[in-house]
């Protein structure tokens, strides 16, 4: 399902374009409105008039500064000199006079218009007196409002039921928390109310897909109304937390007696080097189960065993069985060798210590919809007594994992305390000394309706600005040097139009001979420069391509500081030029043609005369935005159903075929079995590159093993491309799981510099230095390039430019100094806060920042909001940046019958070459994949 369209005419070379027909809708759980109840729009109103006050009241006291000054020195009398100086003090320094009719009295003495402006001043410094003096008792009121709509808010569903996942302690508690009436509430408390509160605007005001804090759905874009519309039947779709299966696998594989009757196998990939076994290792390290979300990583490396005597004999063995039962192979060695069955034993055990064997079947394959069903029957497979009990012990899990799904808040909470009593005596059964299980036993992902949004709206707001920019993204892609680094080590290694047929080798030699060096360099190295600007790339193998790279960041910066240093101060927005990307892509035109499909995660803010479409992530590659959640759309056929049925993984599949690039095919890089559910998805391509070391699910006609694959470089278009000896076509690799690729293991990894995968993050404001602040804080506009928005405005606020609570200071001062500090560097009502740690880092005095937190939502309006951001940010001892809410409250297009939605839109852009677009009309195309 897809849309051709041409690019806008802007002087450039006419391309086309692809704009996928279908996208993922990313809905907030609550409507926006919600939380409005939570907001005091009594202390608001309280506040804007004590403000306006103050203000009224320093024109006075600036107008009455030079008539004081001359009456005090026109005063003879010291009594009444020392008076008249001592009123000049409170009014500079706004403080009621101990004596107003004295001061009264003096006025009228005065007279003229010096004394009217003393009286009147008195009369507002009253007047401001008794506004201060409301402020306590309307604060308190408001509070108490506030937390009782907060805790009537704790009851919602759709937050509740996300709760018992992601913080069940706080779950927990809930209930008591929500009984408590206290008027003030003590520390413990006031903790639980800071927790619940953020959690609750992750619910309303946030798009972060876990559990029902916000579901997602199924899009296509059409001829539809300006509003995208939802309905309200949500299904869960929980899965038992991969890790979990692992533990197990690990615990049957650690027992000698099960071990025995699980299969063994030779890693993929390996072969005879000479008279030596070269193969690869894959060690796993576990990762920390007590993280709410963690993951065991693999690494690659490649060995090698003397092939000799009984090793030989082995593998001549495994060729004739790819695989066999442990019991048999030890029964085989001891027949071979004429050893004992202990010495058996403990060189199969070796055997497996090296990697050269394997253990093969309890793993979890990224494919599988039901991780803990594909667990049990690969169980069952094995046709042993034992095994079959495991499978059995674990029917209570599944059943916990099914009725999960349509439980309440009081019945998930006793499911997940019932699955992990069963998963934890299990594991004590087969003969864990301490059990352990992960903080998060499930990942549930919710599924809403099918959605259609407008298609003209979105190609001319989204598609047709975003391809425009297409040109100058790599600038902003992290991983380019490291694919630029790879071409350059093979064109040093094979030449222009040289060929590599041994891809094992190519990747081990390029780790050993320079990316290692290369990651441990850079890694340590400042990415700034003094100014703040890039720091030049590593260029070791001196390629052109890194070198423009450099130049095009280097233009970039330059013209955004012209841009800046011209920019109106105070002005909202600063808008990027057709020309400044026309040069930026100039620059980086000797990277030449590539097939760079993109995904990119946006949101709509219908303005009026205006709308915009706000960039918040570029990715490279394809179908991001749907692996992790093809689960949610397979319920009717399943995720291995062949392609062209009913169910999303079917529909992508039929789709991802017609977008291969002729003569090409697309091919999956798993990079091993599931560690993180996170990587669990439909099967989307028609092959599947099988590295060393891993084992495949995939019909055999659909494996690519390495050793089918050989590197060359086209000279033609200037790339390195993969082409299969068997199939005869170039084939593209492609990652569709959810971790970064590196932390992959090194040879997918490696494999991965040659797909179009690629992380664009667009720093639009590196090595522009910041206008002077004030009092601390200093500001940015929005950026935007034609309707899309590549930045928010944001202010930042250095450590210590926050407000401060004081000890004694009550809440009607500390929430009026917030106001007075959102007036006095003009904040919006509605922002998000992130902090930020510094470190010095030693390259040229500036300070690297680490350690940014996830952006929290501040409500101006809501005293409660204030006082969470006060203990967020610790007194404000760090750095503080804040961002706009864009789009705003009354800029979303998304509705359900609750009311308007925070939303975020996950859509696709594929290149097409010219030829195929135009015969087409721009922006539409009636053809439907």
């Amino acid at each position: 399902m897809s849309v051709n369209a041409a690019a806008q005419d802007t002087g450039d070379s006419p391309r086309s374009w692809l704009l996928h027909r279908r996208f993922m809708l990313r809905v907030a759980g609550l409507p926006v409105s919600a939380v409005h109840r939570l907001r005091s729009p009594g202390a608001r109103r309280w506040a804007g008039e004590v403000l306006a006050a103050e203000q009224h009241l320093a024109s006075i006291a600036a107008e009455l500064n030079d008539p004081l000054t001359v009456l005090v020195k026109d005063t003879e009398d010291g009594a009444d000199r020392r008076a008249v100086l001592a009123l000049r003090r409170q009014v500079f320094n706004d403080r009621l006079p101990h004596d107003p009719d004295a001061v009264r009295a003096l006025a009228a003495a005065i007279g003229g218009g010096t004394g009217e402006l003393l009286a009147g001043w008195l009369d507002a410094r009253l007047r401001l007196e008794q506004l201060r003096g409301a402020g306590g008792p309307l604060l308190e009121r408001e509070l108490a409002a506030g937390r009782a709509e907060l805790r009537r808010l704790a009851g919602e569903d759709r937050l509740r039921l996300a709760l018992a996942l992601a913080s069940p302690t706080l779950d927990g508690q809930l209930d008591a928390f929500i009984a408590d009436r206290t008027p003030v509430p003590d520390k413990r408390a006031r903790k639980k109310e800071r927790s619940l509160l953020a959690y609750l605007y992750r619910t309303a005001c946030k798009t972060s897909p876990f559990s029902t804090f916000t579901a997602v759905a199924e899009g296509t874009f059409g001829d539809t109304g300006p509003e995208v519309r939802t309905g309200e039947t949500w299904t869960s779709h929980p899965r038992l937390n991969v890790v979990v299966l692992a533990r197990l696998a690990e615990l049957i594989a650690a027992d000698i007696a099960r071990r025995d009757d699980l299969f063994v196998t030779l890693p993929a990939g390996w072969e005879l080097d000479e008279d030596r076994i070269r193969y690869v290792r894959r060690s796993v390290t576990a990762g920390d189960d007590s993280a709410a979300v963690s993951f065991d990583a693999a690494h690659d490396r490649l060995f090698f065993l003397r092939n000799s005597g009984i090793l030989e004999r082995l593998t001549a063995l495994f060729r004739d069985r790819p695989r066999l039962r442990y019991a048999e192979l030890t029964r085989w060695l001891t027949t071979e060798t004429g050893s004992t069955g202990e010495q058996a034993a403990h060189y199969a055990a070796t055997l497996l210590d090296l990697e050269i064997l394997q253990m093969t079947g309890l793993a979890t394959d990224v494919h599988t919809a039901d991780p803990l069903e594909s667990f049990r029957g690969a169980l069952r497979a094995l046709d042993r007594g034992w095994a079959a009990d495991v499978a059995d012990r674990l029917e209570g899990p599944a059943s916990c994992v099914d009725r999960y799904r349509h439980a309440g808040v009081a019945a998930r909470r006793a499911l997940l305390a019932e699955l992990r009593r069963d998963l934890l005596a299990l594991q004590a059964d087969l003969g864990a000394a301490t059990p352990s299980l992960p903080q998060t036993l499930l990942y549930e992902d919710v599924r809403e309706e099918q959605v259609a949004a407008d298609l003209d709206e979105w190609t001319e707001l989204a598609a047709a600005p975003l391809h425009a920019l297409t040109g100058m993204m790599p600038a902003f892609d992290v991983a380019l040097p490291q694919r630029l680094t790879l071409k350059g080590f093979f064109l040093a290694r094979y030449g222009r139009g040289g060929r590599c047929d041994d891809l094992l080798r190519l990747v081990h030699d390029f780790h050993e001979d320079i990316f290692t060096q290369y990651l441990q360099f850079t890694s340590t190295k400042s990415p700034w420069a003094a100014d703040g600007s890039h720091a030049p790339e590593e260029n070791w193998l001196g390629m052109p391509e890194v070198a423009a790279l450099d130049k095009a960041r280097a233009e970039f910066t330059g013209r955004m500081r012209d841009l800046w240093a011209a920019h109106p101060e105070g002005e909202a927005e600063l808008r990027l030029g057709e020309d400044l990307v026309a040069a930026i892509s100039a620059e980086l035109d000797v990277l030449g043609p590539s097939f760079a499909p993109h995904s990119h995660f946006l949101q709509l803010a219908r303005r009026p005369g205006d709308p915009l479409v706000v960039l918040n992530n570029s990715y490279g590659g394809l179908s991001f935005p749907f692996t992790r959640f093809t689960h949610c759309f397979d319920d009717a056929t399943g995720a291995d159903a062949p392609a062209g049925d009913g169910g999303l993984t079917g529909r992508l599949r039929e789709t991802l075929r017609g977008w291969q690039p002729p003569g090409a095919v697309f091919a999956e890089i798993t990079a091993g079995s599931a560690t993180t559910n996170l990587n669990l998805h439909g099967r989307l391509t028609d092959y599947e590159i099988v590295c060393p070391g891993e084992s495949s699910t995939a019909p055999a006609d659909a494996r690519i093993d390495l050793d089918d694959l050989y590197a060359e470089h086209d000279q033609d278009a200037d790339r390195l491309v993969l082409r299969s000896r068997r199939l005869g076509a170039e084939v593209v690799p492609l990652y569709l799981g959810y971790l970064v690729p590196m932390v992959l293991p090194e040879v997918p990894r490696t494999l991965l510099l040659l797909s179009p995968t690629s992380r664009a993050s667009f720093d639009v404001w590196r090595g522009v230095a910041e206008a002077p602040g004030r009092d601390g804080v200093s500001a940015r506009p929005r950026v935007r390039f034609r309707s899309v928005v590549l930045h928010r405005r944001s202010w930042t606020a250095a450590p210590g430019a926050l407000p401060v609570r004081e000890p004694g200071m009550d809440d009607a001062a500390f929430y009026l100094r917030w106001q007075r500090w959102r007036r006095d560097h003009g904040l919006p009502d509605r922002v998000f806060a992130t902090l930020h740690r510094e470190r010095d880092d030693g390259a040229g005095g500036f300070g690297a920042v680490f350690g940014g937190s996830k952006p929290q939502y501040v409500d101006f309006d809501s005293p409660l909001s204030l006082i969470a951001l006060d203990a967020l940010t610790g007194g404000g001892g760090t750095r503080t940046v804040f961002e706009e809410m864009l789009p705003g409250e009354d800029e979303l297009h998304v509705r359900s019958p609750r009311g308007h939605h925070v939303a975020e839109l996950a859509v696709e852009i594929v290149p097409r070459a010219a030829d195929h677009a135009a015969a087409a009309r721009p922006g539409r195309q009636d053809s439907v994949r």
